[in-house]
């Protein structure tokens, strides 16, 4: 007998009466990454649909390099280049309906603009010229923003609202490898599975957290894997097989969209450039690794299966790259403008209704930007 069974304070535990509640297996990913590129179930995609991913493929990749540019020009603070992730850039775009709703991390500006946003007003936040750039609901895009996976929660917030007005909404909430290992990432997946909220989280898996590379990020066997300890489908994906990434996005979409509750889709890519501008990538990468990675282009896979199937000449390619040339040259003109830019703007909506204090910071700016006019004027 015990100390605590002779004290009288022991009491026998009862016996186990938890039961799962679910069955864990249907959740979990499969072992290797999904693919249709180069597959039998090529055969199966719609042609209009391959075309379609290709033009947004080519003009992605030359949005990318034309604002990777204007950083060197100093028209740009700084610019994180989504180049070689491209297939999940537009693919995330092309998956929603319009009614649905896009929630970006701040390396998916090629999904916004995928979405319709305008390329340069995508490209204000990083200018350093606007609060955002680009009105959210005009398009249903989230604001760009470089906090760590604080769009998650969000995402789920705005779906979980919109099925408790009867909404048919679905939001796809886009976050990097190292965004995982953010406390919004659990909290976000956590809500979204409880309350069974239609969201699809697509984690864009490049290699890298900045310079920490994913096996010193997580001992997961796949980031796909977390989804089935929120209780919730995970799956995996050849990040750069465009057509692979669109059916699974689309599937998880439809999937929310009829009640079915979130999903957690991993999607392997990489990082091609630099994490941003500022960024020396050579310090914790080689240059082997960048180049084996190059082997698996997202637009060659592509054009690849198209020419192939014949769905592809030289005449439709050329076409694709003078729509994105032409593209980058209206963004260039555009960023090469300097913005006629209002102080006073620094205070409109910030608040649905202004707060005393930024009230009060108003009239203090106003009245030095008047004081400083006079002066300007006394001198001339």
């Amino acid at each position: 007998m015990t100390v605590m069974e002779q004290r009288g304070t022991y009491r026998p535990a009862p016996p186990p009466a938890w039961q799962p509640r679910t069955d864990p297996a249907p959740l979990l990913p499969d072992a290797e990454p999904y693919r249709v590129l180069g597959t039998e179930a090529a055969a199966k995609a719609d042609p209009e649909l391959l075309r379609r991913l290709y033009a947004e493929l080519v003009k992605g990749r030359r949005y990318n390099a034309q604002a990777t540019a204007l950083t060197k020009q100093g028209r740009l603070a700084v610019y994180p280049s989504s180049t070689g992730q491209e297939a999940c850039e537009v693919a995330a775009a092309l998956a929603l309906e319009e009614r649905d709703w896009l929630f970006p991390s701040y390396r998916d500006t090629l999904a916004v603009v995928a979405r319709g946003v305008d390329p340069v007003e995508a490209l204000t936040l990083l200018r350093g010229d606007w609060h955002t750039g680009y009105d959210p609901y005009e398009h249903r895009v989230a604001p760009l923003s470089t906090p760590l996976a604080t769009q998650l929660p969000h995402a789920v917030g705005l779906a979980h609202a919109a099925r408790l007005k009867g909404d048919d909404v679905v939001a796809l909430a886009m976050v990097g490898d190292g965004g995982t290992s953010e406390g919004d990432f659990h909290e976000a997946l956590n809500f979204a599975a409880v309350w069974q909220a239609p969201v699809v989280f697509l984690v864009q898996n490049n290699g890298f957290a900045i310079s920490v590379p994913l096996a010193k990020q997580t001992a997961a066997p796949s980031l796909a894997h977390k989804a089935v300890g929120y209780g919730m489908p995970g799956r995996l994906v050849d990040g750069n097989d465009a057509a692979a990434v669109h059916e699974v996005l689309s599937d998880a979409v439809r999937h929310a969209r009829a009640g079915g509750g979130p999903t957690l889709i991993e999607a392997v890519t990489y990082r091609v450039e630099a994490h941003t501008n500022a960024d020396d990538a050579t310090r914790y990468r080689g240059d082997a690794e960048v180049e084996t990675w190059k082997q698996h282009d997202p637009i060659a896979l592509l054009e690849r299966e198209l020419t192939g199937r014949g769905l592809l000449d030289e005449a439709g390619a050329e076409t694709a790259r003078r729509d994105a040339e032409t593209m980058a040259a209206d963004l260039r003109a555009h960023m090469n403008e300097d913005p006629a830019l209002d102080p006073m703007d620094l205070f409109a909506d910030v608040y649905a209704e202004p707060t005393p204090q930024l009230l009060e910071q108003r009239e203090q700016l106003r009245a030095e930007l008047a004081a400083e006019a006079e002066q300007e004027g006394v001198q001339g």
